[in-house]
């Protein structure tokens, strides 16, 4: 079969949905939302960079970069803002390219992973050709009611699609709200394609737990991450812990991070690391006591299912699709994301409790091999993708 996916190529899991793909030896085509480099896997890659994608997005500055990325990364709300008023707007520009490279390479299959800009665009596919979409994070919880021409495109996007992908149960069940036809077919299976626990316990073999204690917030800076819970928890647990340390990744050369550290006066405590690659990423928590991530709107997060798959303690922000993952006090604790002595309380008692991170660590790499394993993810999708050759 031959498929045209719309993602963001340089997206670790755009890239880890590419390798889960391989093996089944389909013929790939990647339209990538983003400007990026070669991509392994498929045999031609196009470039339509959708809502100031070239500008780096609203996630601009993670990066090499000229002065607008990190502009645009220093406000990054009022970025994302400004995509959610006028991105809907500037994707007219591109359908003619995207109609011409749909009959140049003749898909059997369109699939756009994620909603805002990807699944839009492939709104526009002629009726003949089947289109999937996949729903990522806070496609329908954030993006979807931000502006009135959002909203009205999710749901032409909802519309239009012959089947749908979602990494929660509860964007399976938003999107009918939104459009989506409850008659077509649909499959909740992790964004990312499933964990490989063979690759990640590979290259964390022979890793230990840190001592003094690690704590790594991996999420980087998102305008639905509370960034600012997390660093004015720092100095609360340093008050009782000051030995801990905090590892917070994609956040070196950020003004925001640096600013923040400053101003707390943490920085023996802390450590601002560059973008990692996924295997560092890995290393990291296999070093890691807890991983934390306080957003407002997600999905299943990537560095969720690896912080579980590595026994790393997750500590989250108390939202519905965590809990799909997360009971609190089993396998982690779940806090209010505006709360920043209620994520300190929740770090000190991971920290304070050995027995508590084992147990914990073993229920959610069962979850894990039950729920999120590779192989498994690998046939369903397989299953699904049949359902339209």
């Amino acid at each position: 079969m031959k498929l045209l996916l719309i993602a963001d190529g340089r997206s670790p899991i755009t890239r880890r949905w590419l390798a889960m793909l391989q093996p089944l030896g389909h013929e790939v085509v990647l339209v990538s939302s983003y400007p990026c480099k070669a991509v392994e896997g498929v045999v031609r890659l196009h470039i339509l960079p959708l809502a100031f994608a070239d500008k780096g997005g609203s996630q601009a500055g993670e990066g090499p970069g000229g002065g607008i990325k990190k502009l645009v990364g220093a406000f990054r709300p009022l970025a994302q803002r400004i995509r959610h008023l006028l991105g809907p707007w500037m994707l007219a520009k591109h359908v003619n390219e995207y109609l011409a490279i749909l009959e140049q390479e003749k898909p059997d299959l369109v699939h756009a992973l994620r909603i805002p800009f990807e699944g839009m665009l492939a709104s526009h596919t002629p009726p003949g050709i089947p289109v999937l979409v996949s729903t990522w994070g806070n496609d329908l919880t954030l993006h979807a009611p931000s502006t009135l021409r959002m909203s009205a495109m999710t749901r032409r996007a909802l519309q239009r699609v012959d089947g749908l992908l979602s990494d929660t149960q509860r964007d399976a069940a938003l999107a009918l709200e939104w459009g989506f036809d409850a008659k077509k077919p649909a499959l909740v299976v992790p964004g990312n394609g499933g964990i490989d626990l063979d690759e990640i316990f590979t290259i964390t073999r022979g890793i230990e737990r840190t001592e003094p204690p690690q704590v790594i917030n991996p999420r980087g800076l998102r305008s639905y991450v509370r960034t600012d819970t997390f660093f004015k928890a720092v100095p609360l647990v340093l008050a009782r812990r000051p030995d801990v340390q905090f590892a917070c990744a994609s956040q070196a050369g950020q003004v925001e991070a640096k600013r923040w550290v400053q101003q707390l006066g943490i920085e023996k405590n802390i450590r601002l690391l560059p973008f990692l690659s996924q295997p560092d990423l890995w290393r990291e928590y296999a070093r890691s006591q807890v991983s934390v991530s306080i957003s407002t709107h997600d999905g299943t997060p990537n560095s969720l299912l690896e912080a579980m798959s590595l026994g790393c303690l997750p500590i989250c922000g108390d939202i519905e699709s965590i809990r799909e993952w997360i009971t609190d006090g089993e396998n982690g604790l779940l806090v209010d994301p505006a709360d920043p002595f209620a994520l300190a309380g929740a770090i000190l008692k991971a920290l304070d409790n050995h027995e508590f991170q084992q147990k914990a660590g073993q229920k959610s790499l069962h979850l894990i091999r039950t729920q999120a394993d590779l192989d498994s993810s690998r046939e369903k999708v397989k299953e699904f993708y049949a359902r339209f050759a």
